[in-house]
Formats: C-alpha cells, structure tokens, sequence
C-alpha cells in the first residue's frame, strides 16, 4: 500500500480527534519517506483562539503533525508485531523553522523523510509546503518505548 487513509492511521496511531493532524499519507516509501496531508480548515480546533479574527496553525501543531507523519511511516514499514503495543515519543527538536504563516483552508503538505535510525530512535528532517510554498521545516528525533 503507497498510501494510508486517516482510517489506516487510527490502526497504526494511539492519536485521535481532535489530536489526530494528518489526513493522509501518500508517496510511501517504506521506511524512508512519504507525504502526509493535513487539511487545514476554517473549523479546525485550534483555528478558534489562535488567533480570532486572523487565524494561523500553531508552529508547534505543525511540529506535531511532522512527528505524526514520521510515527506512521514508521509503523507502517515495521512488522505489527513490532510496533504493535508500542508508543512513538518525540525526543527533541534541532531545528523548527517557520517561513510562513499556514492559514485555515489550505492543504498543508508535509515531505518527511527518516534520516537514520539506531535501534529504537529515529531521526527525521521534514517540510512543509502550500502550494509549493514552503511553510516550514524541522529536524527531529522520536524513540519507539512500550505501553504501560
């Protein structure tokens, strides 16, 4: 499969509404990189105080939607058995860089990519485009630690 629903997200993500930011994953390639889409809209959560009047997604909600393209890419390439009572935790941020602001109704792409990985941390560089403008980019390592 070259591409995940938001369904198939829910079945490899413990996110849900209204924390689940990506839509789609598209252009996988196992392991390494895909594109996910997080569609941004006039009744998105967070559009309604950030800020009223002229809204803007948060720089760190698109922090966190690289992570969770990131988090997926990697339990879709991994056996379930793998992955499978598992948790992706963000263990740092180098670099966030916000170009842009990303306004409601717009389809925000994210471009990850894994870096390398060393037994259970990852690391991954993204970014983040509308309309082949670039929004913002990242440089972020997660680890992969078992549910309590």
């Amino acid at each position: 499969m070259n591409n995940l629903t938001k369904k198939d997200i829910e079945n490899l993500l413990p996110h849900r509404e209204p924390m689940l930011l990506i839509d789609e994953l598209i252009n996988i390639k196992k392991l390494f990189s895909a594109t996910a889409i997080v569609n941004v809209k006039k009744d998105s959560f967070f559009v309604q105080g950030h800020f009223p009047g002229q809204p803007v997604m948060p720089g760190v909600l698109i922090v966190e939607a690289f992570g969770q393209a990131a988090a997926a890419l990697t339990a879709h390439g991994l056996d379930k058995e793998t992955y499978e009572n598992k948790l992706v935790y963000l263990m740092n941020v180098e670099k966030a860089r916000f170009r842009n602001p990303v306004l409601p109704d717009c389809k925000l792409e994210l471009y990850i990519e894994a870096v390398r990985s060393h037994g259970r941390v990852w690391k991954y560089k993204g970014e983040a485009s509308v309309n082949n403008k670039k929004m913002a980019d990242a440089v972020w390592s997660a680890t992969i630690v078992d549910r309590k």
